[in-house]
């Protein structure tokens, strides 16, 4: 740690690193220092000149947003001198800023119109009429009213240093000066909202949000983004049942404030008008309208007669479902129905991959570790499109502490802009083009390896054992797509394994053998869709729980409506082994809980399950599973639980086999996206216009 220097703030005397800001150093002792350019994080830019405070000694004002601590500084942040300036400051802001704060979106968190409160003089010598320019819009997601615009650049900032893109800048000098996109009139970028939630005023505005609410009118509900397998925290801001916006200001949950396009707009989808509300059954060939007593009863009596003659039932699993839907389902397939037969979509091998740490938990890396690690090897996969959080966070270590990237990728990807060195390779063959980096990486202090599907079986085994063997400490990431693809493989969604990765008695089939060669009598579907790319070989009893009539759900003889992510409560595992809890956003008329029809359909054949609520399920699981005796308080506050699942044995080839990267971008995210208008409206959507410019992006 680094030296401590002592100074006064205020009369405080304050303790701080050396190299610390002055506005942090006041920050940590309780004490605000209005600013508006300054942000954690980003360049230092010393703009709105609102963080001035008198230095003893100094014959001027001081920026604090640039002003390191020294030993022995005293730093007054309200003297006489530092009010009036900051009142001066506020007036010559307002000069051309609209006061139209009534129907202005950022009303009640506009920093702006804080600081106004604080210290804004009640009347202004500015009287000539204020310039004008009409408002603009940059793309669906991103609306620009210049007037309000304060010239801070924490748009143009988090854009370039936060996430890469460059997709904002400034165009002409003095008063007129303005924010711009990067092609024209329009944005082409990856549409994330950050320079919305990032802005300080009500200068860029959300096209989801604007002109809908107030922040005190809507209810916030923390839970976990339903896309991809990073598990970002999402606030929700919810009005009489609906979801009105997403951010997450507060910064709690692994991600910060970080959230890409899908996890602050993409929520969308829950009230798309396609969502079944009413469970269907089968009728002359033809999916009609029937109750949920119909529907239970006709599908608890068919499992009751297939299981009684020992017919074969396939049972596949939802890697959106929670660990506590994934746990039971498994139980009621090996325990009610008897059958081993169920999988789910594996979209990375984690089997093989727990195989080869051999229960060596400190070689599970973390997402801390994206930002902590003094070296970063990123193969097989797009990070930036499939995985933006950990992307972000990679970037962030490199400009904050100078890790090392490496990247071995196929093509272009988003990271080779900072990488030390970059190797092609194709998929699969990342293991032997990381060999040829050893060298440079046994210099390093440590490594993070983070991988995608692609790297798999054999491949995965060679790699793991190529980073044993470089002599440094040394830590993975298995990269899996969806929101819970983790937790439906600890959960036991697998033919050969029960939750926790204990042997299962009897080895089943696995999703395509089950589909193609199994010859069911039944298939049960959770939350997925696997006859979108494949067909069912048999004239199986069909039954399928969704949101929406999915490709798989039309074939089926009963379609139950399902809760989605943002309709439930329980827990949910990312790709880093993480454990973090839903929470119920709203509620939806009509469809139920996957863990509801559960309870419903036990009833129904009369088979005993003990209690299926969240909270009684959730105590089982961490009483059961080896890996999931978690930190409670953790969960409780809104953190994030590391898992330390045991060593895997009896892994083969044929679980290697069944691994199917999804090949999702930052626009898609299997079905659901699908049902998201925001994600099918921008300009980059869904991979075309993105996919094309990603190469002038690196």
């Amino acid at each position: 740690m680094a030296d401590l220097v002592t100074l006064t703030i205020d009369g405080k005397t304050v303790k701080a690193p050396a190299g610390t800001l002055v506005i942090n150093a006041a920050k940590s002792a309780g004490i605000d220092i209005p600013a508006f350019c300054y942000y954690d994080g980003l360049a230092l830019q010393a703009a709105c000149r609102m963080c001035l405070v008198e230095v003893e000694g100094v014959p001027k004002l001081m920026a604090s947003c640039t002003l390191p601590v020294r030993e022995g500084m005293v730093v007054h942040t309200e003297s006489p001198k530092v009010v009036a300036s900051r009142k001066a400051m506020l007036e010559f802001l307002l000069t051309n800023h609209p006061l139209d704060c009534p129907v202005c979106d950022k009303g009640g968190e506009c920093e702006l119109q804080d600081a106004v409160f604080r210290y804004g003089a009640g009347e202004g010598r500015f009287t000539e009429i204020k310039h004008h320019v009409e408002e603009k819009q940059f793309s669906p997601v991103v609306f620009y009213d210049a007037p309000r615009c304060i010239l801070c650049y924490r748009c143009v900032r988090i854009c370039d240093e936060g996430l890469g893109v460059k997709a904002l800048g400034v165009i002409q000098r003095g008063a007129v000066s303005e924010i711009a996109p990067n092609s024209g009139d329009h944005l082409e970028c990856d549409e994330c909202g950050a320079c919305i939630d990032i802005c300080p005023v009500g200068a860029l505005t959300s096209g989801i949000y604007r002109y809908h609410t107030r922040p005190w009118e809507m209810k916030h509900v923390g839970t976990i983004c339903t896309h991809c397998g990073d598990g970002c925290k999402t606030t929700l801001g919810v009005r009489e049942n609906e979801i009105i916006r997403g951010n997450n200001r507060d910064r709690s949950g692994i991600n910060g404030e970080f959230l890409c396009i899908k996890g602050r707009y993409a929520f969308d989808f829950v009230s798309h008008g396609d969502r079944l509300r009413k469970p269907l059954v089968k009728r002359n060939g033809k999916l009609v309208e029937a109750t949920w007593k119909e529907a239970l009863e006709t599908v608890a009596g068919r499992f009751r007669e297939l299981k009684e003659r020992g017919a074969r039932i396939g049972v596949v699993g939802s890697n959106r479902t929670t660990n506590e839907e994934n746990y039971v389902l498994q139980r009621f397939a090996r325990e009610a129905l008897g059958t081993p037969h169920i999988d789910h979509h594996r979209t990375a091998d984690i089997l093989s991959f727990l195989a080869a740490v051999g229960g060596r938990t400190e070689l599970l890396g973390r997402t801390e570790d994206v930002y902590t690690a003094k070296a970063l090897l990123i193969a097989g996969v797009d990070l930036a499109q499939q995985h933006p959080l950990l992307a972000f966070q990679a970037r962030a270590n490199w400009r904050h502490h100078g890790a090392k990237a490496f990247v071995v990728a196929p093509g272009p990807v988003r990271e080779e802009q900072y990488a030390a060195r970059v190797v092609r390779a194709k998929l699969g063959e990342e293991p032997a083009a990381a060999e040829s980096l050893g060298e440079e990486l046994k210099k390093c202090e440590d490594l993070l390896v983070l991988f995608g599907g692609s790297v798999r079986g054999e491949a995965l085994r060679r790699l793991v054992a190529f980073g044993d063997g470089l002599g440094i400490p040394v830590k993975y990431i298995c990269l899996a797509d969806y929101a819970n693809s983790r937790g439906a493989a600890d959960m036991g969604l697998l033919p050969g394994f029960l939750p926790g990765y204990q042997p299962a008695p009897e080895r089943g089939m696995g999703l395509a053998e089950m589909l193609e060669g199994g010859r069911l009598e039944a298939l049960w579907v959770v939350g997925a869709n696997p006859l979108r790319r494949r067909k069912l070989n048999s004239n199986a009893f069909v039954v399928v729980q969704d949101l929406f009539l999915t490709e798989t759900a039309q074939l089926a003889d009963v379609v139950l409506p399902a809760a989605s992510a943002y309709e439930k409560t329980g827990t949910v595992t990312n790709t880093c082994g993480e454990v973090q809890r839903l929470s119920r956003a709203l509620t939806v008329m009509g469809p139920k809980p996957d863990l509801e029809i559960f309870a419903l359909l036990a009833a129904e054949m009369g088979v005993d399950l003990g209690p299926l609520d969240a909270k009684s399920v959730w105590a089982e699981i961490r009483g059961n599973v080896p890996g999931y005796q978690v930190a409670e308080p953790v969960l409780m506050t809104g953190g994030a639980a590391p898992t330390s699942p045991p060593k895997v044995d009896g892994v083969t080839e044929e679980d290697a086999a069944l691994v199917e990267p999804s090949g999702d971008t930052l626009f898609t995210s299997g079905s659901v996206s699908r049902y998201s208008k925001i994600l099918n409206v921008i300009r980059e959507a869904p991979g075309g216009l993105f996919q094309e410019k990603r190469t002038k992006l690196t």
